[in-house]
């Protein structure tokens, strides 16, 4: 049975309206149900693994330089250890985000920081670059899975009216865990030995996000989709704190929806538009931050810009300062407006270095400026939208794929960009990665739909 999803939107809007003429002061409908502590601790388990992706993504930029001396990397082997969390994110994404559909969302939230906490632990033994690639490719599987199964269980949880900014917040973690590594990385002194603890630090964020999210009860979503409504109703009264008639309600609008759906579904008639756009306005997004960012001291090293460790702690802070106030416009642009505006301004901004990239290192430096003050806000859709453009059967799997895709085209860029800069220089790197954005601002102009009052199930109780 295909899956519709404009049906299921149009269906939950229609009930929605009922409920909003029906419902009595305090029954709890989406726009009164209060933020509890289990909520927060959802939230934080979820906002606590995107910083320590972000952290585990980062500092590998950082201890490049030094480990290629220590090991004597080539070229090649540089763009391997730079791309492989992302290669490992592509194949954790793609594969265990169809696994959550299958058998839940609980135990791959809590069992792939075991795999995460351990591989980053190992890395302070890692001497050869093989043994450092298969670790990393290891901890980018298991955060690929969280990718599937974090912002889909946070959006199955909390209140919907919160949704937006929750999930728009994944991508400020993301951002302070990246920003700490790098600022760790420019200033402590990276040598042979402080770069291996730096990896091996990873271990400690993974290891707390896996100890706070023990005990966290599956998705009552899910449970009731797989006609499993007795627990589903128990989850919302003990941890939601839902009345009999609000779970009732849930498991009632979860249930409508079609369980396990095939994954060729995402593809399906009402869905595969809104799939394919998710694919192409994430990888294009992701494309040059992974590459820029990765490799951000060989940019300002062939930029000749001029105090290069101050230029790099600027630019590190304005992505920090971008993510936090990109969540206000997110939320009341709507995704649609907010996701054009700013791949428009993006394209301008390197469109406007690749034409600068023989000029002076001040006039370079304000469009790189706005171009990391914007990625920055801008990357918080990249947690908002996939989560809003599946239905519950899909969810998973869609949201997996979207990230899976997205990381391919974070490795191919974070593999060619330094061969770009050796062989072509900044202008022409620049240039290529404006391109990249382009083909986003049009495929977003075309596709892009607006989601902020799209209605999942999961809304219908709340």
């Amino acid at each position: 049975m295909a899956v519709d999803a404009e049906a299921v939107d149009t269906e939950a809007a229609d009930a929605r309206r009922a409920g909003r003429r029906e419902a009595a002061p305090g029954s709890g409908s989406a726009s009164t149900e209060p933020l509890t502590g289990f909520h927060i601790r959802v939230t934080a388990t979820t906002f606590g693994a995107n910083f320590s992706d972000g952290y585990a993504l980062g500092v590998i930029g950082a201890v490049l330089p030094a480990l290629g001396e220590t090991m004597r990397l080539s070229g090649v082997w540089q763009g391997l250890l730079g791309s492989s969390a992302l290669i490992g994110l592509f194949f954790g994404s793609i594969l265990l985000g169809r696994v959550a559909d299958v058998i839940g969302r609980q135990k791959l939230y809590l069992y792939n920081f075991v795999l995460i906490a351990v591989a980053s632990a190992a890395q302070f033994w890692a001497h050869s670059p093989l043994v450092l690639f298969l670790l990393r490719l290891a901890i980018g599987f298991g955060l690929g899975a969280d990718y599937a199964v974090g912002p889909t269980l946070l959006s199955e949880f909390v209140p919907g009216r919160l949704r937006g900014v929750l999930l728009g917040s994944l991508t400020v973690l993301w951002t302070v865990g990246y920003v700490l590594a790098n600022i760790l990385g420019t200033y402590i002194p990276i040598n042979g030995t402080t770069a291996y603890w730096l990896l091996a630090s990873g271990a400690v964020p993974a290891l707390l996000v896996l100890l706070l999210r023990i005990g966290i009860p599956e998705s009552p979503s899910w449970l009731a989709a797989r006609g499993r409504a007795a627990e589903a109703a128990r989850i919302r009264r003990t941890y939601l704190g839902q009345s009999e008639a609000t779970a009732a309600d849930a498991e009632a609008a979860a249930a409508a929806q079609p369980p396990a759906a095939r994954y060729r579904e995402l593809f399906a008639r009402g869905q595969a538009t809104k799939t394919w756009f998710g694919v192409i306005f994430y990888s294009a997004q992701v494309l040059p931050y992974f590459a820029i960012y990765t490799f951000m001291p060989q940019i300002l090293a062939t930029l000749n810009i001029s105090g290069a460790d101050t230029q790099n702690l600027v630019l590190n802070l304005a992505l920090l300062l971008g993510g936090v106030i990109g969540l206000w416009p997110v939320q009341r642009l709507g995704r649609r407006p907010f996701t054009i505006g700013t791949f428009a301004i993006l394209t301008l901004c390197l469109g406007a270095m690749a034409v600068l990239g023989d000029g002076s290192s001040g006039a370079l430096m304000v469009p790189f400026l706005i171009y990391t003050f914007v990625m920055a806000g801008a990357s918080t859709i990249t947690q908002v939208y996939p989560a809003e453009l599946f239905p519950t059967a899909l969810r998973g799997s869609g949201v997996g794929f979207l990230n899976g895709t997205s990381r391919v085209a974070s490795a191919v860029g974070t593999f060619v960009l330094p061969v770009s800069l050796s062989h072509f220089g900044a202008g022409w790197s620049m240039g290529w990665m404006a391109l990249v954005l382009l083909l986003g601002t049009a495929v977003s102009l075309v596709w892009a739909p607006e989601t902020r009052d799209t209605l999942t199930a999961e809304d219908l109780p709340h």
